[in-house]
């Protein structure tokens, strides 16, 4: 018996496993095919946005594809293919439990719309910018930990789907794309306190106009959407009374990737003004000031000397 005679012997006798081959090549043939288009999409969309969503929109049509070719290549070919189905199924979801809940977290994040790219969330503890959203993993530009304040910190985290069944999720940029932030100033007790209020409140209208204006629209949607009471969206000023110096606590709306660079330039802002005043607004310091240095009395007299 010959060579070919022995292939063809021997294919006839498996013909599940060949089945199985021929599909593993229909497989590779639509996944280079998805990356084909990929690749051409990204070469062919210079618009960030419109690239991503076509592309993403392509991998999702591929899996689709692939799921609808195996059932119909394997059901034409496998007697009581629905038992199959049910037993694969059941071990499927015993050994894969995470990876299967991390794709039931993806369907859950494009249909819920929990978070999308471009948004900055904090989920399980880490916090940062959404630059990608897959059938398994969502990754994450990274900001904080060793690096102050909103400022990347360059790596790049991908995490679980299946964390958003597991604990809370913050946005920063759903519905609302602005948050509040504050910062306090100590005034020196004997400063024109009306002076410094008017200076305070007069530099951050003017600065953060554009945002009070843009966002009282869109919290006006956010109150009709959501039980929640109207809030102060115009920048406020509260005064409290320390033991060492007056207290200015200045809170205001910002957009949520400008808050590092608004509080800058406020206190820029603020600084310069109050040095402008001459002397009638001081800024406060925890800085010991010795004002005098205590009398000291030495006896020099002979006779207490012993």
């Amino acid at each position: 018996m010959t060579t070919l005679e022995l292939i063809k012997e021997w294919i006839k006798d498996n013909t599940f496993i060949w089945s199985i081959v021929k599909f593993i090549i229909v497989l590779v043939i639509v996944l280079s095919v998805i990356q084909i288009i990929r690749g051409y999409l990204k070469r062919k969309i210079s618009n960030t946005v419109v690239r991503y969503k076509a592309q993403k929109g392509i991998e999702i049509l591929g899996y689709v594809l692939l799921v609808i070719l195996a059932i119909t290549y394997f059901s034409g070919s496998i007697k009581d293919f629905t038992i199959i189905i049910g037993l694969f199924t059941a071990g499927l979801a015993f050994t894969l439990q995470e990876l299967i809940l991390s794709i039931a977290g993806s369907l859950y994040i494009f249909l819920v719309k929990v978070y999308k790219p471009g948004d900055r969330i904090e989920i399980n503890g880490i916090k940062g910018d959404v630059i990608d959203v897959d059938s398994i993993y969502t990754t994450m530009m990274e900001i904080g930990e060793w690096v102050s304040s909103d400022n990347y910190s360059g790596r790049i985290v991908k995490l679980s789907n299946a964390f958003v069944f597991k604990g809370p999720i913050y946005n920063y940029s759903k519905d609302f794309p602005f948050i509040w932030d504050e910062f306090n100033l100590p005034i020196r007790y004997g400063s024109d306190v009306e002076l410094a209020k008017s200076i305070i409140i007069k530099i951050a209208s003017e600065t953060l106009s554009e945002y009070t204006a843009n966002s009282k629209a869109q919290w006006k949607s956010v109150v009709n959407k959501y039980y929640i009471e109207d809030a102060q969206i115009d920048p406020t000023l509260a005064i409290s009374i320390t033991d060492n110096w007056i207290q200015f606590n200045l809170r205001y709306i910002v957009d949520f990737k400008k808050r590092r660079y608004i509080k800058h330039h406020l206190n820029d802002k603020i600084r310069v003004e109050f040095e402008n005043t001459k002397g009638k607004i001081i800024l406060a310091s925890t800085t010991i000031e010795l004002v005098k240095i205590p009398d000291i009395k030495i006896n020099l007299n002979k006779d207490n000397i012993t």
